[in-house]
């Protein structure tokens, strides 16, 4: 067998964005058992932008998350809680709380060009006894030595492993393998790699991550997650077993909690539709797809044209309200034509 590879199931927080946060206690209570059950190391529970993210801006949660943080807590037997935190919108109470759930690593997010913002979250989840993870939003929209000072700054401020963020599903494989591979040369902790699959590249650029240098990797089951989806747990199991990875990760119970449980409550399949495809090719924030849908019915225009609009903007997480604008331009500029 290969290196050991770490997965991380991103179901429960990945996958509120597409559950409109609406997750429930019992449902988050059946994927944790079966996650811990199929030996999957850590998996995240928390709201889709995070801890404190339940909001009018970013959607409301129907039920508290540091409910289903204890919840999916109770049900982990071996696997261990992780949860992100957003600078910004995340508090110093709300970690403190979720460790207090059961929470055992945080993932510290910022944009990729934005890792100053976070020292003090970095430094709060060490001293609160978390594994604590720096993760690179937009990983697309800067170029690689960006990237590979930001990690470096997130290193420097004690975080124990960098995340490359696909956060758009924009990256292609070869951009990729030069991201990780970079890092690889320049810090000394662990890096991680989270993919979204709107242009259909999220398993290939997995793939070329852990080729690269990457240990540690993200998952949802059945892809349920923001935009497109991400990579698809179960598949990874079997793809990097065929490949002599070993991930401690069982192949039949992984399948089960993906087809027997999370399929029987996802609102809709992970396709790559118009939208989201869209966005991997805009380089469009992936968690804006549900925004962009409601804008483009409410002002009767092209969802596409709208997303095309923010990639030309460089709009970023924490924008949503941006939608809305170009939305309603959109639609001014249309009927000022008729």
């Amino acid at each position: 067998m290969k290196r050991d590879l770490h997965i991380l199931d991103v179901t429960l927080r990945d996958g509120s964005h597409s559950m409109k946060h609406a997750f429930t206690e019992e449902q988050v209570r059946q994927v944790a058992k079966g996650l811990d059950q199929a030996g999957v190391e850590y998996f995240e529970v928390s709201h889709g932008d995070g801890l404190g993210g339940s909001s009018l801006q970013y959607g409301l949660s129907n039920v508290n998350e540091l409910k289903l943080i204890e919840a999916a807590a109770e049900e982990a037997k071996r696997a261990k809680i992780s949860v992100l935190l957003l600078p910004g919108i995340g508090i110093q109470e709300d970690l403190e709380n979720a460790v207090k759930a059961g929470a055992k690593m945080v993932r510290v997010a910022t944009h990729v060009t934005e890792a100053d913002v976070a020292k003090q979250h970095i430094q709060l989840g060490r001293h609160l006894g978390l594994k604590t993870v720096g993760f690179l939003m937009m990983a697309h929209m800067a170029p690689v030595e960006k990237l590979v000072e930001q990690a470096k700054l997130f290193e420097s401020y004690g975080a124990e492993m960098i995340y490359v963020t696909d956060s758009a599903g924009a990256l292609l494989p070869h951009e990729v393998k030069e991201r990780i591979q970079a890092l690889k040369q320049s810090i000394s902790v662990d890096i991680g790699f989270h993919g979204h699959n709107n242009l259909s590249l999220a398993m290939a650029n997995t793939m070329a991550a852990v080729e690269a240098g990457a240990t540690y990797i993200d998952g949802s089951l059945r892809c349920l997650g923001a935009g497109s989806g991400n990579t698809q747990t179960e598949v990874m199991v079997a793809v990097f077993d065929r490949l002599n990875y070993k991930t401690g990760v069982d192949l039949y119970p992984i399948m089960d909690v993906a087809n027997h449980v999370v399929a029987k409550f996802m609102p809709r399949p992970q396709e790559i539709t118009g939208s989201s495809l869209i966005m991997g090719y805009s380089g469009v924030y992936s968690s804006f797809l549900l925004f962009t849908e409601d804008a483009a019915k409410k002002f009767g225009v092209d969802e596409r044209d709208i997303l095309v609009e923010l990639g030309r903007m460089r709009a970023v997480g924490g924008q949503e309200d941006l939608i809305y604008d170009v939305a309603r331009e959109l639609a001014n500029r249309k009927h000022s034509v008729i």
